[in-house]
């Protein structure tokens, strides 16, 4: 036997042997045709070994379990950004549909869902246009979408400052922020509205950051002339308390980080965690920011349970989720 082959032998023969379990399914390719539809995707998609194509599937089989669980309490959390786009169309409608039973978001939420009832936002834009050019046109710039300043910060003042005036004189002058989003809702008549249909169907809306944002800017604005107004966090924080205290199972579907995020986990590790969780992220968790953490890191802090269905998607939260809720509606239908 020649040295060559020796050596070929003696390292084959070190190789660590490898035994891959039955139990594993085999990587099916994806099989598209002219009348599939995006639940189909969905469902092949969770067998496709494919990434974070997997993980979409498997995000969808959660969240359709956590629909049915009738037991269950669910929260949807997500930041503002998304309220400037057209997924605020999305988010609408898992209101309307009573998709979740509790919403957890920031006070920019507020902001944009009152201001685009009553005057649009611009399409069109780019992330590469001249800041400096569109503050002298009077235009913000949130992203790729253009927001006239007129359709925006005195818009909202005009709508808060009156609906606080008028809740002032009635003689309400302590509210909770999920009192505020209440009467926020009922002021509001279009169907476009989360905040519209979050009062219509009775879901709370907490928003634990409201001063970060003009709606909260605009109660401060009041409070100056108004001193015994106040608005009671607290009262937010007892709610919150007897939904995880009372809920039998409760799960999230959660957008991005923050404290719209941090909140929905912080309040679930008095239960021992959340019973199922779905988080998307366009965040990494390379410097230990919440934004990237996955949500399995939350496991270790009591927030999500050991025994949760969970996954995190990396992913564009305004790309996914219309196939995320179509996906849903299909099966739930």
């Amino acid at each position: 036997m020649s040295n060559k082959k020796k050596i070929s032998e003696t390292r084959r023969s070190s190789l660590p042997k490898i035994k891959v379990g039955i139990s594993f399914p085999p990587v099916r390719d994806l099989e598209l045709r002219e009348s599939t539809s995006v639940n189909e995707i969905f469902e092949q998609m969770s067998r496709s070994g494919g990434f974070q194509a997997r993980n979409l599937g498997n995000a969808l089989d959660i969240l359709e379990q956590m629909s049915r669980d009738e037991k269950c309490f669910k929260f949807l959390s997500f930041p503002a950004a998304i309220i400037a786009t057209g997924s605020r169309g999305v988010i609408k409608e898992f209101v309307k549909r009573k998709l979740c039973d509790a919403i957890i978001t920031t006070c920019g939420t507020l902001d944009h869902d009152i201001a685009r009832s009553y005057r649009p936002y611009l399409s069109g834009g780019e992330f590469s246009m001249d800041d400096i050019d569109l503050e002298k046109r009077g235009a913000h710039r949130l992203g790729n979408i253009l927001i006239p300043r007129d359709n925006y910060g005195p818009l909202v003042e005009e709508k808060v400052q009156y609906l606080l005036s008028k809740i002032y004189d009635s003689g309400e002058k302590s509210l909770s922020t999920q009192r505020l989003c209440e009467r926020l809702g009922e002021s509001i008549a279009d169907e476009k509205s989360i905040l519209h249909w979050a009062a219509k169907n009775e879901i709370p809306v907490f928003v634990p950051g409201i001063t970060d944002g003009a709606v909260g800017s605009q109660a401060w604005l009041f409070y100056q002339m108004h001193r015994d107004f106040k608005l009671d966090l607290l009262n937010d924080e007892q709610a919150l308390s007897d939904i995880v205290y009372s809920a039998k199972r409760t799960g999230a579907f959660m957008m991005g980080g923050g404290i719209s995020k941090h909140h929905t986990l912080w309040w679930n590790q008095f239960r021992g965690g959340l019973d199922y969780a779905v988080y998307i992220t366009s965040a990494t968790e390379l410097d230990g920011s919440l934004s990237g953490a996955q949500v399995r890191e939350a496991i270790s802090w009591g927030k999500v349970s050991a025994k949760a269905r969970q996954v995190t998607i990396f992913g564009e939260v305004t790309t996914l989720l219309p196939f995320i809720l179509t996906g849903l509606i299909q099966r739930l239908a």
